[in-house]
């Protein structure tokens, strides 16, 4: 009863704010993104213990971490007719606490670990339903490449691939912007913003716009689109009721900067989830000079592709 799973992160696209049920995690609408390789989570999971034993990284698991944590898992020990006591384990190899999608990649791998120790057989679409109990991102970290995580219902409520070219060039460049944050008190805080219903009139087309772009490979659409729904987002975010700024000087400092290249001719567009962190998703042709760039404004970048969905792997933690 035990097994071991490996996910990548994501980058939010069409993104989600606030949720419908903090409990089952089921968001107002519908939100689309990319899963970005090499970062990935890795995670061990063992059954057969008599007490729970759960470490992130080298810190264990109290409070809320382990309460989402066992949401996950108890609900796939239902499914499977109970399950005895666990012990788990996760890694990352990348920092997280910093917008890249660490909750994502680190639910995904619990998740599929976790049902292969339970002996369960799911589809990566039935396994998203699951994920999404710790975190709405995981869903679309189950499936990868490009999502779309629908809002629906407990049942409904899964994440499907959006198919896109074989050839599509697309690659993302993050500016790392290291600083602390959390997302369950900007989920909430995101309802109050005068801007929020505004949000839910505008993103069934955008939703749409942004998958037509991705099943065309279109990557300046994709790009333009993501940098756009950054900005309503932290508009929402910045406007709730504790006017929540995420980003720092660097942050303004890379989006200038990425402004600066494109009139410089480099097709480049900005992308921040919550947090300070900025995506820069380009054609790959254009990387090297764009790293180049932040280098020379004196920010620290991670080169990534396109990341497929989560996989089982036979190297455990443990």
């Amino acid at each position: 009863m035990k097994a071991s799973a490996i996910a990548h992160p994501i980058q939010g696209l069409i993104k989600y704010h606030g949720l419908m049920d903090e409990q089952l995690r089921l968001p107002f609408h519908d939100s689309i993104s990319v899963c970005t390789a090499p970062l990935v989570s890795k995670t061990t999971v063992e059954f057969g213990h008599l007490n729970d034993d759960v470490w992130l990284g080298r810190h264990k698991a109290y409070g809320n971490e382990l309460e989402r944590i066992l949401s996950v898992v108890d609900a796939l020990g239902d499914e499977a007719g109970g399950r005895p006591g666990m012990r788990m384990r996760t890694m990352n190899n990348f920092p997280s606490n910093i917008g890249l999608g660490a909750s994502a990649s680190g639910f995904a791998a619990l998740t599929l670990a976790a049902a292969s120790a339970l002996d369960l057989e799911l589809s990566l679409e039935e396994l998203s339903r699951f994920a999404r109990r710790g975190a709405g991102s995981a869903a679309r970290a189950v499936t990868g490449g490009f999502s779309r995580w629908y809002a629906g219902d407990d049942h409904s409520s899964i994440s499907k691939r959006i198919p896109h070219p074989e050839n599509m060039d697309m690659s993302i460049v993050c500016a790392i912007i290291p600083t602390f944050k959390t997302t369950d008190l900007i989920h909430q805080e995101s309802l109050t913003s005068p801007f929020f219903k505004a949000r839910l009139d505008h993103i069934l087309p955008a939703l749409d716009c942004m998958e037509e772009s991705i099943l065309r490979g279109d990557i300046d659409e994709i790009g333009y689109q993501a940098e756009t729904d950054s900005l309503l987002l932290h508009s929402i975010t910045m406007t709730g009721k504790d006017g929540t700024i995420l980003w720092r000087p660097e942050t303004i400092q890379v989006i200038l900067e990425v402004r600066d290249m494109r009139k410089d001719g480099i097709q480049c567009y900005f992308s921040i989830d919550t947090g300070a962190t900025v995506y820069i998703n380009c054609h790959r042709s254009d990387e090297f000079m764009i790293k180049q760039r932040m280098n020379a404004i004196g920010i620290e970048t991670i080169q990534c592709s396109v990341g497929g969905p989560v996989m089982l792997s036979y190297n455990h933690l443990f």
